[in-house]
Protein backbone atom coordinates (compact mmCIF):
# COMPACT_ATOMS: atom_id res chain seq x y z
CA UNK A 1 0.00 0.00 0.00
CA UNK A 2 3.16 2.10 0.55
CA UNK A 3 4.53 1.92 -2.56
CA UNK A 4 0.84 2.47 -4.37
CA UNK A 5 0.30 5.31 -2.66
CA UNK A 6 4.12 6.74 -3.27
CA UNK A 7 3.21 6.02 -6.92
CA UNK A 8 -0.10 7.77 -7.70
CA UNK A 9 0.36 10.55 -5.26
CA UNK A 10 3.03 11.76 -7.83
CA UNK A 11 0.98 10.23 -10.86
CA UNK A 12 -1.80 12.19 -10.41
CA UNK A 13 -0.48 15.62 -8.95
CA UNK A 14 2.00 15.63 -12.13
CA UNK A 15 -1.28 15.22 -14.33
CA UNK A 16 -3.00 17.74 -12.36
CA UNK A 17 -6.18 15.27 -11.71
CA UNK A 18 -7.93 17.14 -8.72
CA UNK A 19 -9.06 13.80 -7.36
CA UNK A 20 -6.45 12.31 -4.95
CA UNK A 21 -5.26 8.60 -4.86
CA UNK A 22 -7.13 7.33 -1.24
CA UNK A 23 -6.74 3.72 0.25
CA UNK A 24 -10.16 3.10 -1.40
CA UNK A 25 -8.53 3.08 -4.42
CA UNK A 26 -5.82 0.68 -3.71
CA UNK A 27 -8.86 -1.54 -2.27
CA UNK A 28 -10.97 -1.39 -5.37
CA UNK A 29 -8.15 -1.35 -8.19
CA UNK A 30 -4.68 -2.93 -7.14
CA UNK A 31 -5.55 -4.63 -3.95
CA UNK A 32 -4.60 -8.51 -5.51
CA UNK A 33 -3.94 -8.03 -8.75
CA UNK A 34 -1.09 -9.05 -11.04
CA UNK A 35 0.63 -5.43 -11.43
CA UNK A 36 0.28 -3.93 -14.36
CA UNK A 37 -3.35 -5.06 -14.65
CA UNK A 38 -3.64 -2.85 -11.19
CA UNK A 39 -2.59 0.50 -12.86
CA UNK A 40 -4.49 0.12 -15.87
CA UNK A 41 -7.34 -0.27 -13.23
CA UNK A 42 -6.30 3.00 -11.18
CA UNK A 43 -5.48 4.85 -14.65
CA UNK A 44 -9.13 4.25 -16.28
CA UNK A 45 -10.48 5.51 -12.78
CA UNK A 46 -9.42 8.76 -13.75
CA UNK A 47 -9.86 8.67 -17.11
CA UNK A 48 -6.09 8.47 -17.95
CA UNK A 49 -5.25 6.28 -21.37
CA UNK A 50 -1.85 5.43 -21.89
CA UNK A 51 0.21 2.82 -24.00
CA UNK A 52 0.38 -0.33 -22.21
CA UNK A 53 3.93 -0.84 -23.27
CA UNK A 54 5.94 -4.04 -22.44
CA UNK A 55 7.22 -6.00 -19.29
CA UNK A 56 11.14 -4.02 -20.25
CA UNK A 57 9.79 -0.49 -20.15
CA UNK A 58 12.14 1.49 -18.75
CA UNK A 59 10.56 3.09 -15.10
CA UNK A 60 10.68 6.36 -16.49
CA UNK A 61 8.27 5.38 -19.49
CA UNK A 62 5.05 7.15 -19.53
CA UNK A 63 3.07 3.52 -20.10
CA UNK A 64 1.37 0.98 -17.93
CA UNK A 65 4.18 -1.20 -17.68
CA UNK A 66 6.72 2.03 -16.90
CA UNK A 67 4.35 2.81 -14.41
CA UNK A 68 4.38 -0.56 -12.90
CA UNK A 69 8.15 -0.62 -12.87
CA UNK A 70 8.35 1.96 -12.10
CA UNK A 71 6.16 1.30 -8.44
CA UNK A 72 8.57 -2.02 -7.90
CA UNK A 73 11.43 0.34 -7.79
CA UNK A 74 9.54 2.17 -5.19
CA UNK A 75 8.40 -1.17 -3.48
CA UNK A 76 12.24 -2.57 -3.45
CA UNK A 77 13.76 0.40 -1.78
CA UNK A 78 11.07 0.31 1.20
CA UNK A 79 11.61 -2.98 1.45
CA UNK A 80 15.52 -2.23 1.93
CA UNK A 81 15.22 0.54 4.02
CA UNK A 82 12.37 -0.06 6.27
CA UNK A 83 12.00 -3.97 6.31
CA UNK A 84 8.68 -6.13 6.68
CA UNK A 85 7.57 -7.43 9.66
CA UNK A 86 4.68 -10.33 9.59
CA UNK A 87 1.59 -10.17 11.52
CA UNK A 88 1.75 -11.79 15.07
CA UNK A 89 -1.47 -13.16 14.57
CA UNK A 90 -0.72 -14.81 11.32
CA UNK A 91 2.76 -15.71 12.24
CA UNK A 92 1.17 -17.50 15.47
CA UNK A 93 -1.39 -19.60 13.16
CA UNK A 94 1.05 -20.64 10.93
CA UNK A 95 3.38 -22.06 14.33
CA UNK A 96 0.20 -23.79 14.81
CA UNK A 97 -0.38 -25.36 11.37
CA UNK A 98 3.15 -26.32 11.01
CA UNK A 99 3.19 -28.35 14.37
CA UNK A 100 -0.30 -30.19 13.08
CA UNK A 101 1.31 -30.89 9.45
CA UNK A 102 -0.79 -28.94 7.75
CA UNK A 103 -0.13 -28.16 4.41
CA UNK A 104 0.14 -24.52 3.22
CA UNK A 105 1.04 -22.94 -0.10
CA UNK A 106 1.22 -19.33 -0.57
CA UNK A 107 -0.83 -18.01 -3.15
CA UNK A 108 0.01 -14.24 -4.61
CA UNK A 109 -0.39 -12.23 -7.67
CA UNK A 110 3.01 -10.23 -7.05
CA UNK A 111 6.22 -10.68 -8.85
CA UNK A 112 8.11 -9.52 -5.37
CA UNK A 113 6.23 -12.23 -3.11
CA UNK A 114 9.46 -14.45 -3.15
CA UNK A 115 11.02 -11.07 -1.65
CA UNK A 116 8.69 -10.19 0.89
CA UNK A 117 8.55 -13.89 2.33
CA UNK A 118 12.04 -14.01 2.71
CA UNK A 119 12.27 -10.49 4.36
CA UNK A 120 9.56 -11.47 7.00
CA UNK A 121 11.86 -15.04 7.31
CA UNK A 122 8.73 -17.68 6.54
CA UNK A 123 9.35 -18.50 3.35
CA UNK A 124 10.61 -21.90 4.21
CA UNK A 125 7.21 -22.29 6.15
CA UNK A 126 5.58 -22.99 2.20
CA UNK A 127 6.65 -25.83 -0.01
CA UNK A 128 5.05 -24.20 -2.76
CA UNK A 129 4.40 -20.65 -3.54
CA UNK A 130 2.33 -19.66 -6.68
CA UNK A 131 3.26 -15.86 -7.80
CA UNK A 132 3.09 -13.48 -10.31
CA UNK A 133 6.06 -15.10 -11.88
CA UNK A 134 4.91 -18.87 -12.15
CA UNK A 135 1.30 -17.14 -13.18
CA UNK A 136 3.26 -15.77 -16.42
CA UNK A 137 4.96 -18.80 -16.64
CA UNK A 138 2.40 -21.37 -16.24
CA UNK A 139 -0.10 -18.89 -18.41
CA UNK A 140 -2.45 -18.73 -15.37
CA UNK A 141 -5.07 -16.25 -15.27
CA UNK A 142 -4.77 -13.93 -12.46
CA UNK A 143 -7.02 -13.33 -9.30
CA UNK A 144 -10.47 -13.06 -9.43
CA UNK A 145 -10.17 -16.26 -11.62
CA UNK A 146 -9.38 -18.91 -9.58
CA UNK A 147 -6.42 -20.63 -11.22
CA UNK A 148 -3.58 -19.42 -9.28
CA UNK A 149 -5.67 -21.00 -6.05
CA UNK A 150 -6.54 -24.17 -8.15
CA UNK A 151 -2.75 -24.53 -9.13
CA UNK A 152 -1.53 -24.02 -5.90
CA UNK A 153 -4.19 -26.77 -4.45
CA UNK A 154 -3.05 -29.08 -7.10
CA UNK A 155 0.79 -28.77 -6.28
CA UNK A 156 -0.29 -29.64 -2.13
CA UNK A 157 -2.21 -32.58 -3.50
CA UNK A 158 -5.05 -31.55 -2.18
CA UNK A 159 -8.77 -31.05 -3.67
CA UNK A 160 -9.82 -27.14 -3.59
CA UNK A 161 -13.30 -28.60 -1.40
CA UNK A 162 -11.05 -29.51 1.11
CA UNK A 163 -8.75 -26.95 1.42
CA UNK A 164 -9.35 -22.97 3.11
CA UNK A 165 -8.45 -20.02 1.12
CA UNK A 166 -7.47 -17.00 3.27
CA UNK A 167 -7.33 -13.69 1.24
CA UNK A 168 -7.43 -9.98 2.67
CA UNK A 169 -8.17 -8.65 -1.24
CA UNK A 170 -11.67 -8.63 -2.90
CA UNK A 171 -9.78 -9.92 -6.00
CA UNK A 172 -8.55 -12.90 -4.18
CA UNK A 173 -11.89 -13.50 -2.31
CA UNK A 174 -13.12 -14.06 -5.56
CA UNK A 175 -11.03 -16.22 -6.84
CA UNK A 176 -10.80 -18.37 -3.95
CA UNK A 177 -14.93 -18.61 -4.19
CA UNK A 178 -14.16 -19.19 -8.16
CA UNK A 179 -11.77 -22.27 -7.33
CA UNK A 180 -14.70 -23.60 -5.44
CA UNK A 181 -12.88 -24.06 -2.11
CA UNK A 182 -14.35 -25.39 0.46
CA UNK A 183 -14.01 -22.64 2.76
CA UNK A 184 -12.92 -18.42 2.28
CA UNK A 185 -12.24 -16.43 4.69
CA UNK A 186 -11.89 -12.77 4.12
CA UNK A 187 -9.60 -11.11 6.11
CA UNK A 188 -10.81 -7.77 6.45
CA UNK A 189 -7.14 -5.31 6.61
CA UNK A 190 -9.40 -2.32 5.69
CA UNK A 191 -11.75 -2.85 2.68
CA UNK A 192 -14.48 -3.99 5.06
CA UNK A 193 -16.27 -6.73 6.18
CA UNK A 194 -19.74 -6.25 3.52
CA UNK A 195 -17.48 -5.92 0.61
CA UNK A 196 -15.78 -9.38 1.60
CA UNK A 197 -18.69 -10.91 1.94
CA UNK A 198 -20.01 -9.57 -1.25
CA UNK A 199 -16.47 -10.77 -2.84
CA UNK A 200 -17.54 -14.12 -1.84
CA UNK A 201 -16.03 -14.75 1.93
CA UNK A 202 -17.80 -17.66 4.02
CA UNK A 203 -16.17 -16.01 7.10
CA UNK A 204 -14.66 -12.43 7.32
CA UNK A 205 -12.31 -11.92 10.93
CA UNK A 206 -9.89 -9.19 11.93
CA UNK A 207 -7.03 -10.78 12.26
CA UNK A 208 -5.33 -14.86 11.89
CA UNK A 209 -4.97 -14.74 15.68
CA UNK A 210 -9.04 -15.21 16.24
CA UNK A 211 -8.53 -19.00 15.34
CA UNK A 212 -5.77 -19.12 18.87
CA UNK A 213 -8.56 -16.88 21.18
CA UNK A 214 -6.89 -13.79 20.56
CA UNK A 215 -8.95 -11.55 18.13
CA UNK A 216 -12.57 -11.04 17.36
Amino acid sequence: MHAWRALFTEVLAARGIALPYTDEDYFLYLDGKKRYDGVGAMLASRGIELPWGSADDPSSADTVCGLGNRKNDVFSRIIDEEGIAPYPGSLALLDRLTAEGKPMAIVSSSKNAEKVLVGAGVRERFPVVVDGELATREHLAGKPAGDMFVYAADALGVAPADAVVFEDALSGVAAGRAGGFGLVIGVDRGVGEAALRKAGADVVIEDLAVFLGGAR
